[in-house]
């Protein structure tokens, strides 16, 4: 391990000469003024923080449909036989309670079937929920991207930690406060979801 010295008087420190000296290697840490400007060590400078930047828009997030939490192999055939591959183009075609009833009634399920999966996709199109999330905050009682934007911040983690102590019973695996931010921040970012 290499050692580091500084070389200084211990009574007058003068900080124009300390050196930092590792095998074969002396550095001066301080720039000397007699030197020219052209001889001079560089400093980098980091570019000024714009308050003009704007955050970047974010997108609806697409997974595929069978990340969906909870679809059984037999419903998630009917999906595919039905030509639903992703969330987002599920969600895309239940954006009415009409288009919900009548996707049930082709597919041949109940409706909450189809609701339930309607707002599963939903929720998993906020990339920071995806489909590890969006069963959670269901159970919550959230059902869109509009009511999650719309809930108060404080209120959401008591709702998450009360599920997680009831079914699991231990509050360590309730997500962070930090986390549910970063879910109503960019629910709010997308928007309004129902027609």
């Amino acid at each position: 391990m290499p050692c580091v010295h500084a070389m200084m008087d211990l009574e007058q420190p003068n900080w124009s000469s300390l050196t930092i000296v590792l095998p074969a290697i002396v550095l001066p840490l301080v720039a000397c003024p007699s030197l020219k400007p052209s001889h001079r060590p560089r400093t980098l400078k980091m570019p000024p923080k714009s308050r003009e930047t704007l955050p970047q828009p974010i997108r609806s997030c697409n997974w595929a449909i069978a990340q969906l939490p909870g679809l059984s192999a037999e419903n998630l055939d009917l999906l595919h036989r039905a030509g639903f591959k992703t969330t987002l183009e599920f969600w895309q075609r239940t954006q009415t309670p009409a288009q919900r009833h009548n996707l049930a009634a082709h597919l041949q399920l109940h409706p909450k079937y189809v609701n339930k999966w309607a707002a599963l996709c939903d929720l998993a199109r906020i990339p920071a929920v995806g489909c590890t999330y969006c069963g959670l905050l269901l159970h919550t009682g959230i059902i869109s991207v509009q009511q999650l934007a719309d809930t108060p911040l404080p209120k959401l983690h008591r709702q998450l930690m009360r599920l997680q102590i009831a079914t699991m019973q231990r509050q360590d695996l309730c997500p962070p406060l930090g986390d549910v931010s970063l879910w109503v921040e960019q629910a709010r970012q997308l928007g309004p979801t129902r027609r």
